[in-house]
């Protein structure tokens, strides 16, 4: 086992990695940048070292900065947490070149998954079913006559991105090809790689994701499903299991046509393979997610298993001694991202100093995230306050516990998605599991 990581990451993903470490008797450093210097998680770390000013380019995503920063702190390894530079394959590999370990999969496995259409090209391998799409990047011309053959709607998307970013709906030729010259240029901006591929678009769909670990043995048990049907801009804003809106035999299929293309990419860590659900129940594969996801807490508190600190067994080299047949979720657990943001104003971010702040509590409830009263929220970084979790033996509880805790809340006097968070679960459609990924731009056009 590794005695002294790096937490190269912020906010709450911090704070729950070193809370892991310090429950593993792990000593932590954590990397900062100045616009984090006032961050409380800083003074649980054993050690915290300043890597450059706010921007993230000069930060969290500046390689030699943090490596230099492992290497002088004298570390064993490197945890990325979620986002900035999590996935990015040549991180890993230049951590691991300076004999440090990256906490999270192998180069090879990171590099295959996160390139969307070589992913495709190994879930075809492994028979997870696929929507109809381009089996390679395109350009505009081999789009359109994709799209032609396939048929509108389609949805174009950015081979080596995510979160939402390089994508786009077309219902025509003259939508598709406006959507191919915005996603490319948005893809180019966030990713540093322009290349685009199309798939057919699942009109009404649920998005559902199942959650694995694999050792460096070569075993993979996964640890069952998410549901992460309610979405803005193609961001998730809530996540539960079970899904209340697939049959049982649907999930044993999602689950195990998981664990079979996990195996095949010889995968370890802990990862996440996301599918989309049509409304007959059918589904076909999606994406790959090479790291810990935001939601992953709502797996935790389902299965009583603690992902962060697997993680970091599985980097040392530990085999899983968690078997398939003992993972049993027989509760409801559910998340809302409480983000500092105006659903009014189209999800336009609200940073800001928080000047009252008052976090629910009570049975069932988990509260994770970094802020505090006086804490002010950057401009520079994601719009994420916290993750408010719920865990209820039903899904009637659930929903219950987390009006009661969202009642509860009180921030001022920044704006955040609560208010609307609020209206969702009180909304006979979400009460009945009777949503899709477009319920929150249909239902409040504005954002609320």
């Amino acid at each position: 086992m590794f005695s002294r990581i790096l937490v190269a990451n912020r906010g709450e993903i911090a704070l729950r990695i070193i809370r892991a470490c310090r429950e593993l008797g792990i000593q932590t450093v954590v990397v900062y940048s100045q616009e984090d210097a006032g961050a409380a998680y800083l003074q649980l770390a054993d050690d915290a070292i300043c890597i450059g000013p706010g921007p993230a380019t000069e930060s969290y995503l500046n390689i030699p900065r943090i490596i230099s920063a492992a290497e002088i702190a004298d570390v064993q390894a490197i945890h990325p947490g979620y986002g900035f530079l999590a996935e990015n394959a040549h991180f890993a590999e230049i951590c691991r070149s300076c004999k440090i370990e990256f906490i999270g999969p192998s180069v090879e496995s990171m590099s295959l998954l996160g390139d969307k259409v070589e992913a495709r090209k190994l879930a075809k391998v492994a028979q997870v079913p696929l929507k109809q799409g381009s089996e390679s990047t395109v350009t505009d011309d081999e789009a359109v006559k994709i799209a032609r053959e396939i048929g509108y709607p389609v949805m174009i998307k950015a081979s080596g991105g995510g979160g939402g970013r390089g994508m786009r709906q077309a219902h025509n030729e003259i939508s598709l090809r406006a959507g191919l010259n915005a996603a490319r240029a948005e893809a180019r901006a966030a990713f540093n790689n322009a290349d685009l591929f199309i798939e057919k678009l699942i009109e009404q769909a649920k998005h559902v994701e199942v959650q694995i670990l694999g050792d460096m043995q070569g075993n993979v048990i996964h640890l069952g499903e998410r549901d992460c049907t309610l979405q803005r801009r193609h961001q998730k804003l809530v996540e539960e299991t079970p899904s209340p809106s697939i049959s049982e035999e649907t999930r044993a299929e999602l689950c195990r046509a998981a664990v079979r293309l996990m195996r095949k990419a010889k995968y370890y860590s802990a990862g996440t393979v996301e599918f989309l659900v049509d409304q007959k129940g059918g589904y076909s594969f999606l994406e790959v997610n090479t790291r810990i996801q935001v939601e992953h807490p709502v797996t935790e508190l389902a299965t009583g298993v603690d992902l962060v600190k697997w993680q970091i067994r599985i980097a040392a080299g530990e085999p899983l001694t968690l078997q398939q047949r003992g993972i049993r979720p027989k509760s409801s657990a559910m998340e809302c991202r409480i983000n500092a943001e105006d659903p009014a104003n189209e999800f336009r971010p609200c940073p800001g100093n928080i000047e009252e702040f008052r976090p629910p509590g009570g049975p069932g409830v988990r509260f994770d995230s970094h802020v505090y009263c006086g804490y002010r929220i950057s401009p520079c970084y994601d719009s994420l306050i916290g993750k408010l979790i719920v865990h209820q033996p039903s899904r009637a509880e659930a929903i219950t516990c987390m009006r009661r805790a969202l009642d509860e809340f009180h921030i001022s006097p920044i704006k955040t998605t609560v208010p609307l968070l609020k209206q969702v679960f009180s909304h006979r459609d979400f009460i009945r599991g009777n949503v899709d990924t477009e319920f929150i731009s249909r239902t409040w056009s504005n954002g609320a």
